[in-house]
């Protein structure tokens, strides 16, 4: 046995874990995008919000290569919100931009 131990495998960094953060913040603002906004009463904006869901994901992926999945499923899910909000919002009439 020696002192000094090995670092572990399983171990994240840092960036690992913002990226991580990352990918699930993106994941609600996408939910919010999609019309979650509208039981939370708040002035979800679809056009605005699931294009930022979807940069925020892909830094997250490029930030992270433990979370990369993660983040590619947040990506495909900000796209997902963007037409199924944009369909709420015009079915309710509510704000676009």
């Amino acid at each position: 046995m020696s002192s000094v131990d090995e670092p572990a495998r399983g171990r994240s960094s840092a960036a690992d874990t913002i990226g991580g953060l990352l990918a699930a913040g993106s994941i609600v603002l996408s939910a919010i995008a999609m019309g979650l906004g509208l039981l939370l009463q708040l002035d979800a904006h679809p056009a605005r919000l699931a294009p930022v869901a979807i940069v925020v994901a892909l830094v997250a992926a490029a930030m992270s290569r433990r979370y990369e999945p993660l983040a590619l499923k947040a990506a495909l899910f900000g796209a997902f919100a963007w037409v199924v909000g944009m369909v709420v919002a015009v079915v309710t009439g509510g704000p676009l931009f």
